[in-house]
């Protein structure tokens, strides 16, 4: 049975009625529109469907608007949160004008670097488990104006409504940086994210774990089993639209924010990696925590690389909030085999060659993924064609050292701009195979400048009010 007879299939068994096509734009939001079941035959697989490029963010201008989503027969499952029966098909984008594929579009960027990674004849799969964590509120408000600037965040397991008149108020609200991982009733998310856990499972999206974060006020995480790199990255958006989907449907509302709680942990996504050719892992070896050389240099590579590269992976002015030591996000560019203050970790996972893998700790659930995987596995690569040493391991917790103990040892950048700028010096390994082009990265520096960093940079902050007013 074809890839289109199966889904025919499947339409006919769940009796669907509409089809959502989706796709991701330039930032890193899903989009999405819907067309009648009628509307889907073998010839869409290749004709695609038009609509409106103008209208996504760093894209096409309005004088040339025109564009196709091709769906991908591959990515076919039935929408859990839908009252009519409804398949999601992923997308990519084409210029209809060439029936080529559109340089900006996101997915198609991590399918040129896949591609990219079997012509070198380094590996012919990458595999990648995102740890991505979240927080999950009561109530959110925020707001900007000439006048006013205000952001409240409220959580019924947050512990500044340990005081709280709560007609009972009745306790169990974990502390500052300990939830994790008491058991319920400190634990109040957990029957939530079971349900979630659940609708993923029968998304046909493999499930290792689910548990609080460190944070009070409603940090979780839940754990994908590892996957072939474009899959891991499509299952990370269907990740996310349950997660948002389930909280909201129980009165809540999930974020991928990286900070949006001062003075607690945030959110990361620890990206697990690995290189395997011909169904052999490449990563385990005699070297250093059971590493190979070809491991090592694909550490060499996104240490090398890590300031570029954190314009991928913590994308926001947000990020760098939670890019400060003393939170256990890394800010030492450094590799050890269990420090998690370092940026990258050796996970200790017994014997098995198949489970020998890289965890870099830097970035954080606001990204693109498939920009973000994409610039981290050319990294790698870049790595081990160029045969990159990381140098020493370093076994110590950062944390505790003294300043002079660090002073040979690179920090990530501090800031957004700082990360951009570090892009721009640094960005011939991303056009490698064509995977990044010129385009890319200039509007994406561009776009980061003048639609965030500027922004922000504008705006008064309130604590601002705090340290001046008065002056």
């Amino acid at each position: 049975m074809s890839q289109y007879q199966k889904i025919f299939e499947l339409i006919k068994t769940k009796d669907v009625q509409l089809v959502d096509i989706r796709f991701m734009d330039f930032p890193g939001m899903h989009q999405h529109f819907t067309v009648p079941v009628s509307q889907l035959t073998e010839e869409s697989f290749k004709d695609g469907f038009g609509f409106d490029g103008s209208s996504i963010r760093g894209w096409r201008q309005i004088n040339e608007s025109d564009m196709l989503v091709v769906p991908d027969p591959k990515t076919a499952v039935i929408d859990p949160f839908s009252d009519i029966s409804t398949l999601i098909l992923f997308g990519d984008i084409f210029d209809p004008s060439t029936m080529m594929p559109y340089d900006k579009d996101p997915r198609g960027v991590l399918q040129k670097a896949v591609a990219y990674m079997r012509s070198t004849g380094i590996a012919d799969e990458a595999y990648f488990g995102p740890e991505c964590e979240f927080f999950v509120f009561n109530d959110i408000r925020y707001g900007q104006t000439e006048n006013a600037g205000f952001y409240f965040i409220d959580s019924k397991e947050g512990h500044w409504n340990s005081g709280a008149d709560e007609m009972p108020n009745l306790g169990y609200k974990p502390r500052f940086k300990e939830g994790y991982f008491p058991v319920p009733p400190s634990d109040k998310l957990h029957n939530l994210r079971s349900e979630m856990v659940m609708t993923l499972e029968s998304m046909g999206i493999t499930i290792e774990a689910h548990h609080h974060e460190v944070a009070s006020g409603g940090q979780c995480e839940i754990n994908m089993r590892y996957e072939s790199l474009m899959r891991m990255a499509d299952y990370l958006q269907l990740y996310k639209y349950v997660v948002k989907n389930t909280a909201y449907q129980h009165d809540m509302t999930a974020t991928f924010m990286p900070k949006p709680l001062f003075g607690d942990n945030g959110s990361g996504m620890h990206t697990n990696m690995s290189l395997w050719k011909g169904g052999s892992p490449l990563f385990a070896g005699d070297g250093y925590a059971g590493l190979s050389d070809t491991a090592l240099f694909f550490i060499g590579g996104l240490l090398h690389h890590a300031g570029a590269l954190c314009a991928f992976t913590n994308p926001t002015t947000n990020s760098y909030k939670r890019l400060i030591p003393g939170y256990e996000a890394p800010t030492r560019l450094a590799y050890s085999q269990r420090t998690r203050s370092a940026a990258i970790r050796i996970p200790i996972v017994g014997n098995s060659p198949k489970s020998k893998r890289v965890e870099y700790r830097v970035p954080d659930p606001s990204s693109n993924p498939y920009l973000a995987f994409a610039a981290l596995l050319l990294a790698g690569l870049d790595g081990i064609q160029n045969r990159m040493h990381p140098g020493d391991p370093f076994d110590k917790n950062m944390y505790d050292l003294e300043p002079e103990e660090l002073e040979d040892v690179p920090e990530t950048p501090r800031d957004l701009a700082s990360a951009l700028d570090a892009l721009e010096q640094d960005q011939e390994f991303l056009y490698k195979g064509n995977v990044f082009t010129e385009d890319v990265i200039d509007t994406w520096i561009w776009y980061k400048r003048d639609r965030e960093v500027a922004a922000v940079a504008q705006r008064p902050h309130p604590w601002e009010f705090e340290l001046y007013y008065d002056i």
